[in-house]
């Protein structure tokens, strides 16, 4: 794939940027989605839901790892760096 070896940090929320890094990610990058600790991206919470899962979250985070970090936390911000 065009993108295959590519790490791309994903720290976007809410549509957009999830959009475009979706794209990244169905081109062969590695996308890692980094959430908040509070509840993660608010389109977990975007109606329809098929089988209790936000659609929309599900359709424009597809081909991503996820994990959930506050960069507020020096520990937490040590991972991400």
């Amino acid at each position: 794939m065009a993108l295959e070896g590519l790490v791309v940090l994903d720290l976007t929320n809410f549509l957009s940027g999830p959009y475009c890094t979706m794209l990244l990610g169905d081109m062969g990058a590695d996308v890692i989605k980094v959430e908040r600790t509070d509840g993660g991206d608010d389109s977990r919470r975007m109606p329809p839901f098929f089988e209790g899962r936000s659609a929309n979250f599900s359709r424009f985070n597809r081909n991503k790892r996820s994990i959930t970090l506050n960069l507020k936390d020096p520990a937490d911000l040590e991972t991400v760096c």
